[in-house]
């Protein structure tokens, strides 16, 4: 499999994995947390507080790798903003549906679910910005350049590209 020629690549990856660690990690801590604090109502309001937020963050990530296959298409962009925005519009829908079942739910014990939202998104965030941090993506990036530095706008089919006799011509004989 040849690397993807898009730089934010690599970076949606590693976020995706680092949140999908993070997330479980979470999901334990917010478990054993949830049950300390509201017995088996607050241990299902953690888990669902940090699976709903799992998948609202997760969806913008992959969505974007999604749309990043068609780089270099001729309708890459119609194809990375339609299917970005649609991965919006999911996540919209999947809010509301959300709200609507969760809402009167008697296992649901709102505060160690709203807890375990907020907690999720600052994880989330933080992951961000660690991964953002320590990824090293050249300020100028998805560019091709030249393999040979010195071939340049080459005329005489060996020399630097500057006028007047060649680079590794020698001495000139006059």
């Amino acid at each position: 499999m040849t690397p993807s020629p898009v730089s934010s690549t690599p970076i949606l990856r590693t976020v995706l994995v680092w949140s999908g660690t993070v997330t479980a990690v979470l999901a334990v801590v917010g478990a054993v947390v949830g049950y300390l604090v509201a017995g088996t109502t607050g241990l299902w309001s953690a888990l669902v507080g940090v699976l709903v937020a799992a998948v609202f963050l997760g969806i913008t990530g992959a969505s974007i790798l999604i749309a990043n296959r068609w780089y270099g298409q001729e309708l890459y962009v119609p194809f990375f903003f339609a299917i970005v925005l649609g991965g919006w519009i999911l996540k919209f829908i999947v809010f509301i549906v959300a709200l609507l079942v969760l809402r009167d739910q008697p296992w649901v014990q709102p505060t160690v679910f709203f807890v375990a939202v907020v907690v999720s998104v600052l994880a989330s965030l933080l992951v961000d910005v660690v991964v953002l941090l320590r990824m090293r993506v050249p300020h100028v990036s998805d560019v091709e350049l030249p393999t040979d530095p010195d071939a340049g706008d080459r005329t005489d089919g060996h020399g630097s590209g500057r006028p007047g006799p060649a680079a590794d011509s020698g001495p000139s004989q006059v």
